[in-house]
Protein backbone atom coordinates (compact mmCIF):
# COMPACT_ATOMS: atom_id res chain seq x y z
CA UNK A 1 0.00 0.00 0.00
CA UNK A 2 3.04 2.21 0.83
CA UNK A 3 4.30 1.39 -2.49
CA UNK A 4 1.50 2.33 -4.56
CA UNK A 5 1.31 5.59 -2.98
CA UNK A 6 4.90 6.29 -3.61
CA UNK A 7 4.20 5.30 -6.86
CA UNK A 8 1.85 7.76 -7.37
CA UNK A 9 3.69 10.67 -5.49
CA UNK A 10 6.71 10.38 -8.29
CA UNK A 11 3.89 10.25 -10.89
CA UNK A 12 2.33 13.38 -9.51
CA UNK A 13 5.87 15.32 -9.33
CA UNK A 14 6.64 13.91 -13.02
CA UNK A 15 3.62 15.50 -13.98
CA UNK A 16 3.90 18.47 -12.25
CA UNK A 17 7.31 19.18 -13.39
CA UNK A 18 6.54 18.65 -16.90
CA UNK A 19 3.75 20.84 -16.54
CA UNK A 20 6.24 23.40 -15.43
CA UNK A 21 8.59 22.53 -18.15
CA UNK A 22 5.44 23.04 -20.80
CA UNK A 23 4.71 26.62 -19.34
CA UNK A 24 7.87 27.74 -19.55
CA UNK A 25 7.99 26.63 -23.00
CA UNK A 26 5.63 28.52 -23.58
CA UNK A 27 6.18 31.62 -22.23
CA UNK A 28 9.47 31.30 -24.36
CA UNK A 29 8.09 30.98 -27.33
CA UNK A 30 5.49 33.96 -26.59
CA UNK A 31 8.21 36.31 -25.52
CA UNK A 32 10.39 35.52 -29.02
CA UNK A 33 7.43 35.97 -31.08
CA UNK A 34 6.46 39.50 -29.24
CA UNK A 35 10.08 40.58 -29.78
CA UNK A 36 9.96 39.69 -33.39
CA UNK A 37 6.70 42.08 -33.76
CA UNK A 38 8.66 45.39 -31.73
CA UNK A 39 10.27 47.44 -34.25
CA UNK A 40 13.05 50.05 -33.09
CA UNK A 41 12.23 53.16 -33.84
CA UNK A 42 15.53 55.24 -36.07
CA UNK A 43 15.66 58.91 -35.07
CA UNK A 44 15.94 60.95 -38.03
CA UNK A 45 19.09 62.63 -38.55
CA UNK A 46 18.42 66.55 -39.61
CA UNK A 47 20.29 67.44 -42.70
CA UNK A 48 22.48 70.44 -42.17
CA UNK A 49 21.53 72.45 -45.57
CA UNK A 50 19.16 71.52 -47.78
CA UNK A 51 21.08 71.82 -51.20
CA UNK A 52 18.84 71.22 -53.81
CA UNK A 53 17.53 74.50 -55.26
CA UNK A 54 13.43 73.50 -55.97
CA UNK A 55 11.72 76.42 -57.45
CA UNK A 56 8.24 76.61 -58.16
CA UNK A 57 6.51 75.32 -61.92
CA UNK A 58 5.25 77.99 -64.22
CA UNK A 59 3.69 77.01 -67.47
CA UNK A 60 5.39 77.23 -70.36
CA UNK A 61 4.44 79.26 -73.68
CA UNK A 62 2.27 77.10 -75.76
CA UNK A 63 3.91 76.44 -79.35
CA UNK A 64 2.53 78.10 -82.01
CA UNK A 65 1.09 75.95 -85.06
CA UNK A 66 2.59 77.35 -88.36
CA UNK A 67 0.73 74.83 -90.15
CA UNK A 68 -2.96 76.20 -90.77
CA UNK A 69 -5.63 74.01 -92.26
CA UNK A 70 -2.80 71.87 -93.72
CA UNK A 71 -0.73 75.10 -95.37
CA UNK A 72 2.44 76.13 -94.12
CA UNK A 73 2.61 79.95 -93.77
CA UNK A 74 5.79 81.65 -95.65
CA UNK A 75 8.70 82.63 -93.54
CA UNK A 76 9.36 86.48 -94.31
CA UNK A 77 12.90 86.82 -93.77
CA UNK A 78 13.72 90.71 -92.01
CA UNK A 79 16.76 91.45 -93.28
CA UNK A 80 16.14 91.08 -96.83
CA UNK A 81 15.38 94.58 -99.14
CA UNK A 82 13.02 95.64 -101.19
CA UNK A 83 13.23 94.54 -104.86
CA UNK A 84 14.88 96.67 -106.84
CA UNK A 85 13.28 98.12 -110.22
CA UNK A 86 13.72 95.32 -113.02
CA UNK A 87 16.27 96.32 -115.87
CA UNK A 88 14.57 98.03 -119.32
CA UNK A 89 16.22 98.54 -122.57
CA UNK A 90 13.78 101.74 -122.72
CA UNK A 91 14.66 105.45 -120.76
CA UNK A 92 12.87 105.79 -118.13
CA UNK A 93 12.52 109.32 -118.50
CA UNK A 94 10.99 109.06 -121.83
CA UNK A 95 8.60 106.23 -121.28
CA UNK A 96 7.05 104.52 -118.69
CA UNK A 97 5.87 101.50 -120.72
CA UNK A 98 7.89 99.46 -123.74
CA UNK A 99 4.71 100.61 -125.82
CA UNK A 100 5.43 103.98 -125.46
CA UNK A 101 8.44 104.08 -127.85
CA UNK A 102 6.08 102.82 -130.84
CA UNK A 103 3.33 104.75 -129.94
CA UNK A 104 5.07 107.71 -130.34
CA UNK A 105 6.98 106.69 -133.53
CA UNK A 106 4.07 105.98 -135.07
CA UNK A 107 2.33 108.65 -134.02
CA UNK A 108 4.54 111.10 -135.84
CA UNK A 109 4.39 109.22 -139.06
CA UNK A 110 1.06 109.64 -138.74
CA UNK A 111 1.46 113.60 -138.47
CA UNK A 112 3.67 113.30 -141.16
CA UNK A 113 1.58 112.60 -143.66
CA UNK A 114 -0.67 115.66 -143.47
CA UNK A 115 2.79 117.61 -144.07
CA UNK A 116 4.22 119.01 -147.52
CA UNK A 117 7.45 118.03 -148.26
CA UNK A 118 9.09 120.99 -146.71
CA UNK A 119 7.67 120.95 -143.98
CA UNK A 120 8.64 117.24 -143.68
CA UNK A 121 12.52 118.45 -144.27
CA UNK A 122 12.26 121.00 -141.47
CA UNK A 123 11.08 118.05 -139.17
CA UNK A 124 13.37 115.43 -140.33
CA UNK A 125 15.94 117.46 -141.89
CA UNK A 126 16.77 118.19 -144.97
CA UNK A 127 18.65 115.44 -147.21
CA UNK A 128 20.07 117.60 -149.73
CA UNK A 129 22.91 120.58 -149.36
CA UNK A 130 21.66 123.81 -148.26
CA UNK A 131 22.55 127.54 -149.66
CA UNK A 132 21.89 129.86 -147.16
CA UNK A 133 22.97 132.83 -149.67
CA UNK A 134 25.85 134.90 -150.52
CA UNK A 135 26.81 138.82 -149.51
CA UNK A 136 29.47 141.26 -150.27
CA UNK A 137 31.93 143.14 -148.26
CA UNK A 138 34.50 146.02 -148.04
CA UNK A 139 35.30 144.63 -144.44
CA UNK A 140 38.78 142.60 -144.00
CA UNK A 141 37.07 140.35 -141.50
CA UNK A 142 33.99 138.99 -140.37
CA UNK A 143 33.11 137.14 -137.21
CA UNK A 144 30.77 134.30 -137.53
CA UNK A 145 29.13 132.85 -134.65
CA UNK A 146 26.73 129.82 -134.46
CA UNK A 147 24.14 128.01 -131.70
CA UNK A 148 21.43 125.65 -131.24
CA UNK A 149 18.29 127.42 -132.01
CA UNK A 150 15.97 124.22 -130.54
CA UNK A 151 16.29 122.05 -127.57
CA UNK A 152 20.14 121.66 -126.95
CA UNK A 153 20.36 117.86 -127.61
CA UNK A 154 23.80 117.27 -128.56
CA UNK A 155 23.94 118.86 -132.06
CA UNK A 156 27.96 118.39 -133.40
CA UNK A 157 28.54 120.59 -136.69
CA UNK A 158 32.15 120.66 -138.59
CA UNK A 159 33.43 123.58 -139.98
CA UNK A 160 34.80 124.70 -143.46
CA UNK A 161 36.51 127.25 -145.23
CA UNK A 162 36.93 127.25 -148.92
CA UNK A 163 36.71 123.61 -148.07
CA UNK A 164 39.35 123.07 -145.54
CA UNK A 165 38.69 122.19 -142.11
CA UNK A 166 39.04 124.70 -139.65
CA UNK A 167 37.07 123.27 -136.69
CA UNK A 168 36.22 119.68 -137.06
CA UNK A 169 33.49 119.23 -133.99
CA UNK A 170 31.88 121.73 -132.61
CA UNK A 171 29.15 121.31 -129.78
CA UNK A 172 26.50 123.57 -130.22
CA UNK A 173 24.75 125.02 -127.32
CA UNK A 174 22.43 127.40 -126.31
CA UNK A 175 24.71 130.23 -126.49
CA UNK A 176 26.45 131.43 -129.34
CA UNK A 177 30.13 130.84 -130.36
CA UNK A 178 31.99 131.20 -133.41
CA UNK A 179 35.00 132.09 -134.94
CA UNK A 180 36.95 134.72 -136.62
CA UNK A 181 37.64 135.05 -140.63
CA UNK A 182 40.08 137.31 -142.55
CA UNK A 183 38.49 137.64 -145.87
CA UNK A 184 40.40 137.15 -148.89
CA UNK A 185 39.65 139.20 -152.12
CA UNK A 186 37.18 137.40 -154.01
CA UNK A 187 34.82 134.84 -152.94
CA UNK A 188 35.06 132.70 -149.37
CA UNK A 189 32.91 129.82 -148.90
CA UNK A 190 31.64 128.66 -145.35
CA UNK A 191 30.25 124.90 -144.87
CA UNK A 192 28.58 124.17 -141.98
CA UNK A 193 28.95 120.13 -141.84
CA UNK A 194 25.77 118.19 -139.59
CA UNK A 195 27.80 114.92 -137.82
CA UNK A 196 24.89 114.12 -136.21
CA UNK A 197 20.95 114.81 -135.40
CA UNK A 198 21.53 115.12 -131.72
CA UNK A 199 18.56 113.05 -129.73
CA UNK A 200 15.64 114.13 -130.75
CA UNK A 201 16.72 115.43 -134.50
CA UNK A 202 17.65 117.30 -136.90
CA UNK A 203 20.39 119.30 -136.63
CA UNK A 204 19.41 122.41 -136.30
CA UNK A 205 21.49 125.67 -135.84
CA UNK A 206 21.34 129.33 -136.07
CA UNK A 207 24.29 131.43 -137.40
CA UNK A 208 25.23 135.29 -137.64
CA UNK A 209 27.91 136.97 -139.68
CA UNK A 210 29.17 140.63 -137.92
CA UNK A 211 31.25 142.65 -140.36
CA UNK A 212 34.54 144.72 -138.54
CA UNK A 213 32.64 147.65 -137.74
CA UNK A 214 29.88 145.15 -135.60
CA UNK A 215 26.99 145.35 -138.27
CA UNK A 216 25.25 142.34 -138.83
CA UNK A 217 25.57 141.37 -142.66
CA UNK A 218 23.81 137.90 -142.64
CA UNK A 219 21.37 135.67 -140.42
CA UNK A 220 19.59 132.40 -141.03
CA UNK A 221 18.98 128.71 -139.72
CA UNK A 222 19.49 125.14 -141.08
CA UNK A 223 17.45 121.71 -140.38
CA UNK A 224 19.69 119.44 -141.64
CA UNK A 225 19.97 115.78 -141.76
CA UNK A 226 23.19 113.54 -140.75
CA UNK A 227 26.15 114.30 -143.17
CA UNK A 228 24.13 117.11 -145.19
CA UNK A 229 25.88 120.88 -145.37
CA UNK A 230 24.85 124.34 -145.10
CA UNK A 231 26.47 126.73 -147.31
CA UNK A 232 27.09 130.85 -147.37
CA UNK A 233 29.88 132.84 -149.64
CA UNK A 234 30.97 136.14 -148.34
CA UNK A 235 32.40 137.97 -150.97
CA UNK A 236 35.01 140.58 -150.57
CA UNK A 237 35.10 143.43 -152.79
Amino acid sequence: MALIQILKYNNLVKLFTLFICLISFSLSTQAQIDSKKKSTAIPAIESKKDTADISPLTPSKPIENENTFGMNRPRVAPSLDAPKKEFSMFPEEEFGNPGELYTKQIDKNIEELKLNEKEVALRNGSKVDQYLGDFKTNSKFVNVVYRDHGYVDGDIIQVRVNDDIIHPRVFLTGGFKGFKLDLQKGFNKIDFVALNQGESGPNTAEFRVVDDKGILVSQNQWNLATGVKATIIVMKE
